[in-house]
């Protein structure tokens, strides 16, 4: 059988010099990005995508400052240890709270793409009620630590510190819920300068706090790793706060009667939420909760593992950020064509952000694999864990491409309504496929950690291709059966 040319050349009857775009073929059909699309796409989406893409690395950028911080201290690797621990243990409760809340990234762009902006703030309202419902059933699990880490023969020095740092950690718990439900709605609404401008100055508060709180600075006594936890804490709370004093200003400057807003308990809007975060928050939780079972295991083998571990996890999710923050602007940018009931649009906008988010990806490969040795630098002088680190992050640079796959096009998929399709791609790749393949390459092939990292590396290139497969037949989809996405009305799939 003949196979379809790599590229359709293009076709112009009128024989003049007006460009016809080419058209990528990929598995028979066509790709749904072509020049003009892109150059259609690529300014309102990069202009979306940019303050959060900032704001993402913001977050991020906390994690470096803390471990950074602390990595400097006379027990570096101890130190650096009991954060990579007990912020990635941190991480999957808060993020299973975040992807929750994530439905509102459907509900809000797809209302605000129909023109209903009461109904953008009933769903805020009710984001922020689960927000409070939400923190002590997440912050419960924090004080059971002790009892679930001391049966993994973890080194004792990295667990003594791992406990403190996490209760800190969990203070900022409900200020930064809150701060994900107002987030989530803001960007939705296209409002996503004041979300990068939050994360940026929080980044400086807390540089400013571990500098004063790990070191004994500004009059405070020094509290070495568990002062960054608190500092992290507090900056999560400037965070929250800078965003609701945003939204009330923005209310009262352009009259959107946001105060006006019924407070009572919409329990239907909050199942529509829950219906739609949940398979979210679970995806998250895979995800988040495999490089934690991982972080655990890699503790057995000693505070040098475990602090390179920190090192190239640290360095791989932040480039990982940048795609992040990609998918939400996809996820915004494909509900509000839907909402607009424009099923071609939100083929093109989710395509164009999957294309930026490989891009860059590629990108990022490449500099893991020129500058890992520097990479290390930034967070340790001590060479047994650069020697370490530089290992791992060649593994890194193996999925990235793969990585920003995925990472988008779940936001394009969540646009759409589909948040269950990325959460059993996760559930299988991670722990049916790559966690036993990892622990298997660490401990019975003593390959140590680079073997925990290649078993993940290879569910991460399965999930990307995965999901782009995906999101193509769901595109097709929504234009053979655009009647059946009416204004308001969310498909879970």
């Amino acid at each position: 059988m003949e196979l379809p040319p790599l590229f359709t050349p293009p076709v112009n009857s009128r024989f003049n010099c007006e460009f016809v775009p080419l058209r990528i073929h990929f598995l028979n059909r066509p790709v749904m990005i072509t020049i003009s699309t892109l150059r259609k796409e690529l300014r309102p989406t990069f202009r979306l995508a940019l303050p959060l893409v900032l704001a993402e690395l913001g977050w991020m950028s906390m994690a470096i400052v803390d471990t950074v911080m602390v990595g400097h201290l006379p027990n570096s690797a101890t130190a650096i240890g009991a954060v990579s621990l007990g912020s990635t243990l941190f991480s999957v409760l808060a993020l299973f709270g975040g992807g929750l809340l994530m439905g509102l990234d459907t509900l809000v762009a797809q209302a605000f793409g129909a023109g209903e902006r009461e109904d953008c703030h009933r769903s805020l309202v009710n984001g922020i009620y689960m927000s409070i419902a939400l923190t002590p059933l997440l912050a419960a699990p924090v004080w059971l630590l002790p009892r679930l880490l001391s049966g993994m023969h973890i080194d004792r020095d990295v667990l003594a510190l791992t406990i403190p740092y996490t209760k800190a950690l969990t203070v900022g718990l409900l200020p930064l819920l809150l701060y994900f439900a107002v987030r989530r709605c803001l960007q939705a609404m296209d409002m996503v300068k004041p979300v990068a401008f939050a994360l940026v100055t929080a980044n400086i508060v807390n540089a400013l706090g571990n500098y004063g709180l790990v070191y004994g600075h500004f009059g405070f006594h020094a509290m070495g790793a568990v002062g960054s936890g608190w500092s992290t804490a507090f900056s999560r709370s400037y965070m929250a706060g800078v965003l609701v004093v945003y939204l009330l200003w923005y209310d009262h400057r352009h009259r959107t009667e946001l105060l006006k807003t019924p407070v009572d308990v919409d329990l239907r809007r909050i199942k529509r939420l829950i219906t739609l975060g949940y398979p979210a928050a679970v995806q998250f939780a895979l995800e988040s909760g495999v490089f934690a079972l991982a972080t655990a295991l890699i503790a057995r083998l000693g505070a040098v593992p475990l602090a390179s571990h920190q090192v190239a996890l640290n360095t791989v999710a932040t480039t990982y950020m940048v795609p992040l923050g990609i998918s939400s602007a996809a996820a915004v940018r494909v509900g509000q064509a839907i909402g607009r009931k424009d099923p071609v649009g939100a083929g093109e906008a989710g395509g164009t952000a999957i294309f930026l988010g490989a891009a860059f990806m590629v990108c990022a490969s490449a500099a893991l694999l020129i500058f890992p040795r520097w990479i290390a630098l930034i967070y340790t002088p001590n060479e047994l864990i650069i020697h370490s680190a530089t290992l791992l992050l060649a593994a890194g640079a193996a999925f990235q491409l793969f990585d920003g796959l995925q990472t988008v096009a779940t936001g394009a998929l969540r646009g759409a309504g589909d948040t269950r399709t990325p959460m059993l791609c996760h559930f299988f790749a991670y722990w049916i496929l790559g966690l036993p393949l990892g622990s298997w390459l660490c401990f019975r092939r003593h390959w140590g950690a680079f073997g925990l990292w290649s078993g993940l590396s290879l569910a991460l290139i399965l999930i990307g291709i995965v999901l782009l497969l995906v999101w193509r037949q769901k595109v097709q989809s929504l234009i053979e059966a655009p009647q059946a996405q009416p204004s308001g009305v969310v498909a879970v799939v």
